[in-house]
């Protein structure tokens, strides 16, 4: 079975999974699973040369970096045009824009790269279209610009989170107050500053890290909000991008 066909079951998985307080480590171990083969995935594309690909490798510059994500067609590369010198391609139809197209906005002193993504859409995290490399190249950015067509914004703007969130880009979030470290010896320590008020328990933590095959670790939680979303990202920290998000609403006169 591939990588994608696993994560596909555990997905379908935790989709028939009743989630109460029996089955919530469960789902937990399920989590931390899911995340291990996503990384996974993304490393194999990066190994085998799709992480980037011709067009899709902008050299970082200026003084921050600004992505622009959307789907097809919903007005990316006018914005760019509108707030740089850069023209990209504009067209009536979809997937105009098949590479990185980079531009500068020149704002108070300040030297800010736009790059323009092309479209992406619905299985971009695994590996549909040229989506995986496109959400790859949003893992460099200093700022998201979401831009949503006002019709569909709602679906838009959930399915372009999910994408996002599946690759370890959390957007408009902070890094949860937990500190973790892998040790040698010693075995697993798990200490709580407070009692937990979520499905984030001392089973659950160890539980996880076995999954992970570690084995020795102090894991000290600060924050009695965190979750096991959470404590899964502190674990793939390395593979975590906690970026800010902008959502800019396009054809609002269709509305």
């Amino acid at each position: 079975m591939g990588i994608i066909d696993k994560i596909k079951a555990i997905e379908e998985e935790m989709a028939r999974t009743q989630k109460n307080k029996a089955t919530e480590h469960h789902l937990g171990l399920l989590k931390g699973k899911l995340a291990r083969y996503r990384q996974q995935l993304l490393a194999d594309e990066a190994g085998s040369g799709g992480g980037g690909g011709s067009g899709f490798e902008v050299a970082k510059s200026g003084d921050a970096r600004v992505v622009l994500i959307g789907y097809p067609s919903v007005g990316k590369s006018s914005l760019l045009g509108k707030i740089t010198t850069t023209k990209s391609e504009i067209a009536h139809y979809a997937f105009t824009t098949l590479t990185s197209v980079p531009g500068v906005l020149k704002y108070q002193g300040a030297e800010i790269q736009i790059v323009d993504l092309p479209g992406i859409i619905y299985g971009a995290s695994q590996g549909k279209g040229r989506g995986r490399q496109v959400v790859a190249t949003a893992r460099t950015a200093d700022l998201v610009l979401m831009v949503l067509d006002a019709t569909k914004s709602e679906h838009q703007r959930a399915s372009l989170e999910k994408e996002l969130e599946n690759v370890g880009i959390r957007l408009n979030k902070e890094k949860p107050n937990i500190y973790y470290k892998k040790k040698e010896t010693g075995g697993v320590k798990v200490t709580f500053t407070s009692p937990p008020k979520t499905n984030l328990t001392e089973q659950a933590i160890k539980m996880i890290l076995r999954d992970y095959r570690i084995h020795n670790a102090e894991v000290l939680v600060r924050d009695d909000q965190c979750t096991i979303d959470d404590f899964i990202d502190v674990i793939n920290e390395q593979h975590r991008n906690y970026v800010k998000c902008l959502y800019v609403y396009n054809k609002i006169d269709a509305v």
